[in-house]
């Protein structure tokens, strides 16, 4: 398969009521990894709990697929155990959601835990790949709600399941390949509440990762963005200049 080009654009937000930004992502284009994690437990714990899963990610080391694969999620149990161990220590509860995309060559690997989301625009059609680690998905996993009745539910961002919360958390993770023309698009849920998929969908087709990462937020804000914010978009064009089919980043 032919080499691809990587086109990156992320951005993050605090908000229009939140008086700090508990989110925080990593782009690590030069390795192929990307990620968002949403804070929770208030302004100091939610920010160090993000920021100490970001800070685990940021220091995986470039690797071939299969080791990267196995690092990010090393990564990520291993901040799992940090912030549990920190809260037993301060005695009140924090954690993070974590999403993350490890890329190389024309494999891919979607990593997660909580709300925090993952998208593909292939083909010009949206998919969501992640499933949503909330109590009231597990409702509606189970046919106790209906879709309609979940999308207005008062408990719909209630976690069950995330970073540093419980220290026998396990993360959810599949690979899969990549197609040319594949878009990837990881985000917290201050954008989820706020744009629907059906919008989520029109803008990426409009295609360029900093300019669908920009309207994104943009959207959020004009709406009242009553949580922070983070988008990371990820597009995959074919790259017919690269020589040994070695992937450009």
């Amino acid at each position: 398969m032919g080499a691809f080009r990587i086109d990156t654009g992320a951005r993050t937000d605090t908000g229009r009521v939140r008086a700090h930004n508990e989110d925080s992502y990593c782009a690590r284009g030069d390795i192929g990894l990307w990620a968002v994690a949403d804070g929770m437990g208030g302004h100091e714990s939610g920010d160090w709990a993000s920021a100490t899963t970001i800070a685990a990610l940021e220091a995986v080391p470039a690797a071939a697929f299969d080791t990267l694969i196995e690092s990010v999620s090393d990564a990520i149990y291993g901040a799992n155990a940090k912030i549990f161990a920190e809260s037993q220590k301060r005695g009140s509860q924090m954690g993070t959601t974590v999403v993350a995309l490890a890329m190389l060559g024309d494999r891919f690997g979607i990593f997660w835990a909580g709300d925090s989301r993952a998208y593909l625009l292939r083909e010009g059609q949206l998919v969501q790949l992640t499933v949503d680690h909330t109590q009231v998905q597990m409702m509606l996993d189970r046919g106790l709600i209906k879709p309609e009745e979940a999308a207005v539910h008062p408990m719909r961002h209630v976690l069950a399941r995330a970073i540093g919360v419980d220290g026998g958390m396990e993360i959810d993770a599949f690979v899969d390949e990549v197609v040319p023309g594949d878009i990837f698009l990881l985000c917290s849920d201050g954008l989820t509440g706020v744009v629907d998929d059906h919008e989520i969908e029109d803008v990426m087709r409009g295609g360029g990762s900093s300019r669908i990462a920009d309207q994104l937020v943009s959207m959020t804000l004009d709406r009242g963005a009553p949580d922070n914010v983070t988008v990371c978009v990820v597009g995959v064009t074919a790259d017919e200049l690269a020589l040994g089919g070695e992937a450009s980043r």
